[in-house]
C-alpha cells in the first residue's frame, strides 16, 4: 500500500470516529426531559412497574392508582402519594438530586420499588 492511500485511510477512520462521537454524544440523555410514569399498586405490597427510571433534572409526573385506599411514600424526595382505591393520584417534581429512591407502602413499610435518578 503506498503512504498516500495510508494516509488517506487513516484521515477516513479519524472522520468516521469524530462522527460517531458526535452523534452518540448528541443522542445521551441529559436530563431536563419531562418524564411520565403511571404505576399500579396492589394489595399494598406490589407496583407496577417496580423500577422508574429517569435523569437529573428531569421533570417527573408519577400517577398512582392503588386498589386499596392509604400513601405511597418516594423516599429522598419526600413525597407521599394519598391514593384512594381506584383513583388516581398524580404528582410532579422536578429531579433535582441523584438517588436510587425507595418507594414504599407508608401504612406497612412494605417496598414496592424504586425510582432511579442517574446524572
Amino acid at each position: 500500500m503506498s503512504r498516500t492511500r495510508a494516509l488517506v485511510v487513516v484521515a477516513v477512520l479519524v472522520v468516521f470516529v469524530a462522527a460517531g462521537g458526535a452523534l452518540i454524544y448528541a443522542n445521551t440523555n441529559k436530563g431536563g426531559q419531562n418524564v411520565t410514569f403511571t404505576v399500579t399498586v396492589t394489595g399494598a405490597k406490589s407496583m407496577t412497574p417496580a423500577t422508574l427510571r429517569a435523569h437529573q433534572n428531569d421533570t417527573i409526573t408519577i400517577t398512582v392508582t392503588s386498589d386499596q385506599e392509604g400513601e405511597l411514600h418516594l423516599h429522598q424526595y419526600d413525597i407521599a402519594f394519598e391514593v384512594k382505591a381506584g383513583q388516581p393520584t398524580t404528582h410532579t417534581f422536578k429531579a433535582d438530586k441523584t438517588c436510587t429512591c425507595a418507594i414504599e407502602w407508608e401504612e406497612t413499610g412494605a417496598s414496592l420499588g424504586t425510582l432511579v435518578v442517574s446524572p
